[in-house]
């Protein structure tokens, strides 16, 4: 097939023809790799070798064709965008570097669309994520108010609920999302989460809170954040961790903005008030995000919706999981007490208290960009474990010694030890911790192809899910089995993170050895 002279305009390409596949074969020169790029690197081969051998083996090229075979061309083109929800191709004029994956799917890495469905997912995720960043705060004001006469632990389950749920119903959403795209599921979302939000305010028995907070709250928020985060790895592969980076720190930035909305709101409004205001912003945010976020390769009506738990026979996807478990097993355990520590330890007044988690999560906004845009010149597992030390490092060597000491009878001659290490904590906890939201999809993404990721994101959370569900609990019963110290919790939260940094070690050592220098 000849091609276009240069700075001619294309002509018309037939609907018949997948454009990019085109502009991969017009592009691409004719190598060994081609033939290995339509392999199926995330299914099982057939072999007759052992099936760990056979999942190295495989992981290992899908790894090897990922280096070799992100050929980046500067184009002024015509590029194949199709619409998901419509269902037409169409044909855009752009100018931007884009990069050839694995799979032989151009990614644009940038443009006008794929910089709007970043927006979009901000957006997005200032409202599903920022509203599970506030749940320290939620948890502090029912432990006082109408949840006055339950535990902690009783109490956590409520929370853990909500994020279980928020990532455990992903397992459905993901295929889904592959199948569909983004558009109906956002909207739905949305739906939800203004729904809770709203009958938030008239809650009072326990109940009430399991079935609007924990139920509506978190199916709503599992259906914006999966598709949101999705979304984005269509339009970048070379830039996808700091795109990915960029759109989480919507996160972070409605984790600082609604806890001291919150807490001016309290002693003004009230409950019920305070929580329709912010379901009220939460409708704004979401209005952006369901015109915005979509997805750029076309839907696959006939791909089965169902969730494939054979893929944990991918050893390297197992692991990724099970490190993944365990860190959000930690995570999510100061942020749900770190308030409520904070008014027992004596250190801080109760205003500055309830100001702790915007503290940690201002540290987060920072942590889920610079991450994304280091792993994007390191590797995505080598920022990965980074960021892991420093969780565990902040939780052993700082937050544990502060809940000791204001667990002790000399905790009135250690008020300034006990705030510095508790404001240290929260700075390089949320800083590093942001990363476990924004790296962890990039992460699952290099072990599958683009078209399979939603299906691969959503088995691994469906374990993980698992984690989020027990981790505060556990947390609350730590808490009154050590007679309201939160010693307990800091030592739970650190040994997390130390198993969480062996897993993404062993995966890193099998996929490109000890060499520090080697990226990955």
């Amino acid at each position: 097939m000849s091609k276009q002279p240069k700075g001619s305009t294309p002509g018309p390409i037939s609907d018949s023809h997948n454009t990019s596949d085109l502009y991969a074969r017009e592009t691409r020169p004719t190598s060994s790799l081609d033939h290995a790029a339509t392999t199926e690197p995330c299914e099982a081969t057939g072999s007759p070798v052992s099936a760990s051998q056979a999942s190295s083996r495989d992981e290992r090229s899908l790894y090897s064709r990922q280096n070799n075979d992100k050929r980046s061309i500067r184009h002024q083109d015509g590029v194949s965008s199709a619409d998901p929800e419509g269902g037409n191709n169409d044909v855009t004029l752009s100018r931007t570097k884009s990069t050839i994956g694995p799979d032989g799917e151009i990614y644009p890495e940038g443009g006008v669309r794929a910089w709007l469905v970043v927006f979009g997912s901000f957006c997005g995720m200032v409202a599903a994520l920022g509203w599970m960043n506030t749940i320290g705060v939620y948890e502090s004001y029912l432990a006082e108010n109408q949840l006055a006469d339950y535990s902690k632990s009783t109490i956590g389950w409520i929370i853990s609920l909500y994020v279980f749920l928020s990532f455990g119903a992903g397992l459905v959403i993901g295929p889904i999302f592959d199948v569909y795209g983004p558009r109906l599921l956002v909207l739905g979302g949305a739906v939800l989460i203004m729904l809770a939000s709203m009958l938030l305010g008239v809650c009072t028995e326990y109940w009430h809170f399991i079935v609007v907070f924990g139920i509506l709250g978190g199916t709503g928020t599992a259906l914006v954040f999966t598709p949101a985060i999705a979304s984005v790895g269509h339009f970048f592969y070379a830039k996808r961790g700091n795109a990915t980076g960029l759109a989480a720190t919507g996160g972070a930035f409605g984790g600082v903005i609604f806890p001291l909305m919150l807490q001016d709101l309290f002693p003004k409004v009230g409950w019920a008030w305070a929580t329709r205001i912010q379901g009220f912003v939460y409708l704004a945010l979401l209005i952006v995000t369901v015109l915005l976020v979509r997805s750029r390769l076309p839907p696959k009506p006939n791909q089965s919706i169902l969730p494939d738990f054979t893929i944990f026979g991918q050893l390297n996807f197992a692991l990724v999981t099970i490190g993944t478990f365990m860190m959000e097993w930690g995570l999510f355990a100061p942020i749900s007490y770190v308030t409520a520590y904070s008014l027992s330890s004596g250190a801080m007044s109760t205003t500055f208290a309830y100001q702790i988690i915007a503290i940690l999560n201002a540290g987060s906004v920072f942590g889920r960009w610079l991450p994304g845009l280091l792993a994007d010149k390191i590797g995505r597992f080598n920022a990965m474990l980074i960021t892991l030390f420093l969780c565990m490092v902040s939780s052993l060597a700082l937050w544990l010694p502060a809940t000791i000491l204001s667990a002790t009878d000399a905790r009135e001659d250690n008020v300034n030890t006990i705030f510095g290490l508790t404001i240290t904590f929260c700075v390089i906890f949320g800083f590093a911790s942001g990363s476990n939201i924004s790296l962890t999809p990039v992460c699952v993404g290099m072990l599958c192809k683009t078209e399979e990721y939603g299906r691969y994101y959503a088995t691994c959370y469906c374990v993980v899910a698992i984690g989020t569900l027990t981790g505060i609990p556990i947390a609350g019963a730590l808490i009154e089995a050590c007679d309201g110290a939160y010693w307990g919790v800091a030592l739970f939260t650190g040994l997390c993170y130390v198993l969480s940094m062996v897993a993404y070690t062993i995966v890193r050592v099998r996929m490109v050895g000890w060499k520090l220098s080697a990226k990955f």
